[in-house]
């Protein structure tokens, strides 16, 4: 039984081996040793638990499997003994202050005084009382009633299971613990070889590289030195670090590697965009330096270039053209992991994995304004499946594409001189907008902007920005750049792909403002060109979908516009005599409470199992658009949808992410990888102390046959008989 169970996890670890081996650029890595580039998790998984507790750790090593290192930032106790905390000051990661309250005391730290509770102050025994806690605010604090204790070097050693599993201790104040007396060499001589083996030591202080180098000098360790802020002086040398980087030939003398922030590589302008990269990798190379980049972390913005996809940012470091770092510095190791070993080497015409379709959510507006031939030719290009136009009304009877019917949403209208159309329409919304209809398309097309008091700038299209309460903007080089466009001109753009048409409020365009949009859209499509593929109607009414009967020309799509936990058979009955397909929203499938996911409903199998295809929306890149679980990477989200619940189709307003994601390499091979395994809803949910729990949220209401039934749409006044006016569905209540 024994064997047995040594045998399968030897297999294991060999099919994660050769899975890692089989990935990489086509020419080889370009790492300074040829092999792939190196996992480092600081603190652990830190973006998640509290930086360098036993539940960030064990989080790495779950979700990244046994090829990844632990990094440990050493701090010294009163008797001397490493501890793994990420600063100086306990105080902003832990509850030392309640702890010990009243006992902070002021210390000289790089010749600033500086005021808080320090390690040094307390011995191991009376830190036993304290718990970390997260010290990046705008992370998660809900793991901080778990009372996770502070660890010790030997600790964190302990939950190494691997030989292919490292150890990285980074030792960023060595001369403030001279001052006190206290001696990191002597801590370090003074570990067991064995039980804690060492890989990587690091300091951004030459001095302590060039003593502790010829201590450790018969070993595996390697010596890393690590680059802070370019203006910053380095003590030993009194340069800064900007000019140590030009003198690479001295680093080699005292390490066998280099830690530097991103930036060093890949700088940004003022505006946050991508400059060319930096020679520093090659020429590190050169002298036969290691080079390890820091500071990826997926909940913070870097580039626009990235498009808030840290995949993206990290695939720029180890899959370039030019160059590959050695290793990446991650709070979210699981990035890294599946970035090297899946979508590495990928190439644009990797072959798709998986057959989910990727439908656009406006175009590519993620980057461009939203329903723009701009939108619309990157969709093309990143690869999406299916373009879609939510189709609008204008005031002379011309039908355009337009993410809302308000105009002010994501438009520059309200900055024009026809701001005073704005009205108030309670069967639409129930704030004032500018609505379509109020405008002929003469004169949406031609808005002009105010700019220095002056309506003279021709910018009609804005770019969207759902999440700017969080201040994050999209694109702002393109945030007014496209040309909206009418149906007709979008058929004519999208010609050879296959589309989505998107109709909503038609039985208020008909009755009150005598405008038959479905009629516009028969018409637009009658008079295209025959396309190759089918048409996609969507909408969230039955009335909408039944007047688009002819299924050898239409698929028709309904749009479940409220969350919902489950459905009647008679309601999906229903709704297969007027759909082909169903589209929900991403809460139907994963119920939340406070952006934790909580557990996961059948709708989606209930739903397939009528035989309707489920499409799921939006699936955004920015990290405060997915739950904790997803680890604030957009692929982890999108594999859970695709791998754990089988869904046909994602709907998002960033194709190139989701068409990157169907060809990842690691898809040929099951779910062997742990980084590519669906999350399990509701497992970090329960690892939430009781104190800090969140509420469950109600359960979700059941789809039944009053919420799809509607009678038919009315006509227009003059133009078409009118049967009645529409009635709309019930609302959906549990």
């Amino acid at each position: 039984m024994a064997i047995s169970r040594v045998l399968a996890i030897l297999i294991l670890q060999y099919s994660l081996v050769a899975l890692v081996s089989s990935a990489g650029p086509r020419g080889g890595w370009k790492t300074l040793q040829g092999s792939p580039p190196l996992v480092i998790a600081r603190g652990g998984f830190s973006g998640i638990f509290p930086d360098s507790s036993s539940l960030a750790y064990s989080l790495t090593l779950d979700t990244c499997g046994p090829n990844v290192t632990l990094w440990c930032d050493v701090q010294l106790t009163k008797d001397g003994v490493g501890i793994c905390f990420p600063e100086l000051k306990l105080d902003n990661a832990s509850d030392i202050s309640i702890a010990y309250p009243g006992k902070a005391k002021d210390y000289l730290v790089n010749g600033v005084s500086t005021r808080g509770w320090f390690s040094v102050d307390y011995n191991l025994a009376e830190l036993a009382n304290v718990s970390v806690v997260q010290g990046v605010y705008s992370r998660t604090n809900k793991f901080d009633g778990n009372k996770l204790p502070i660890r010790s070097v030997e600790d964190v050693a302990k939950l190494i299971k691997s030989p292919s599993t490292g150890l990285w201790l980074n030792i960023q104040h060595d001369s403030f613990f001279k001052q006190q007396n206290l001696s990191v060499e002597n801590f370090l001589q003074s570990l067991p070889a064995k039980s804690v083996p060492v890989n990587y030591i690091s300091s951004p202080d030459v001095d302590f590289l060039r003593r502790v180098k010829s201590s450790f000098s018969s070993g595996p360790t390697g010596f890393i030195f690590r680059f802070l802020e370019q203006s910053k002086l380095e003590p030993t040398t009194n340069q800064t670090y900007g000019e140590l980087l030009k003198n690479l030939m001295l680093i080699k003398t005292f390490a066998s590697g280099i830690l530097v922030p991103k930036g060093y590589i890949w700088p940004v302008d003022s505006g946050l965009y991508l400059q060319p990269h930096t020679p520093l990798v090659t020429d590190a190379h050169r002298e036969g330096l290691q080079v390890f980049v820091s500071d990826l972390t997926n909940d913070v913005p870097f580039s626009y270039n990235f498009s808030y996809d840290p995949l993206a940012e990290c695939l720029s470091f180890i899959d370039g053209d030019d160059f590959s770092v050695d290793g990446v510095l991650s709070d979210f190791p699981v990035t890294p992991s599946a970035a090297i070993n899946c979508f590495s080497g990928l190439g644009k015409n990797a072959k798709k994995q998986v057959d989910t379709l990727v439908i656009t959510k406006y175009g590519a507006s993620g980057d461009n304004p939203a329903c723009t031939d701009l939108a619309y030719n990157q969709a093309k290009s990143d690869g999406a499946d299916v373009l879609d136009c939510p189709v609008q009304m204008s005031k002379d009877g011309i039908p355009f594409c337009l993410s809302s019917i308000d105009l002010s949403e994501s438009t520059t209208v309200a900055d024009t001189q026809l701001k005073n159309r704005a009205t108030t329409i309670p069967e639409i919304k129930y704030r004032s907008g500018i609505y379509t209809f109020s405008l002929t398309w003469d004169e949406i097309k031609t808005l002009t902007r105010k700019l220095n008091g002056v309506f003279n700038a021709y910018y009609p299209a804005s770019i969207l920005n759902p999440y700017e309460k969080y201040i994050l903007s999209r694109n702002p080089k393109s945030k007014n750049l496209g040309k909206l466009i009418t149906l007709s001109d979008f058929l004519s753009l999208t010609e050879g792909s296959r589309i989505l048409i998107s109709i909503e409020n038609a039985a208020y365009l008909a009755e009150k403002q005598n405008l038959r949009v479905t009629d516009a859209v028969l018409d637009a499509l009658q008079k295209a060109k025959p396309r190759s593929h089918k048409v996609m109607i969507q909408s969230t009414h039955s009335s909408v979908l039944k007047i688009f009967k002819d299924k050898s020309k239409f698929e028709r799509v309904y749009k479940v516009d409220e969350n919902i936990g489950g459905a009647a058979d008679s309601a999906i009955e229903d709704i297969k005599t007027f759909a082909d397909a169903v589209v929900i929203g991403k809460a139907s499938v994963f119920p939340e409470s406070s952006a934790f996911l909580v557990n996961f409903t059948n709708i989606v199998a209930r739903l397939k199992s009528f035989k309707l295809p489920v499409f799921v929306e939006t699936f955004s890149n920015e990290f405060v658009s997915q739950a904790w679980d997803y680890y604030s990477d957009p692929s982890i989200e999108i594999n859970s949808f695709v791998i754990g619940t089988k869904v046909n189709g994602i709907i998002t307003d960033f194709p190139k992410t989701a068409n990157r994601y169907r060809r990842n390499l690691c898809l040929k091979h099951g779910n062997e990888a742990p980084y590519m395994s669906p999350i399990e809803p509701g497992k970090l949910f329960k690892q939430i102390s009781n104190l800090y729990l969140p509420p469950l949220p109600p359960p979700l209401p059941i789809l039944t046959d009053s919420n799809v039934t509607e009678a038919p749409l009315p006509g227009v006044s003059g133009r078409v008989p009118t049967p009645g006016v529409g009635v709309a569905p019930a609302p959906i209540t549990a």
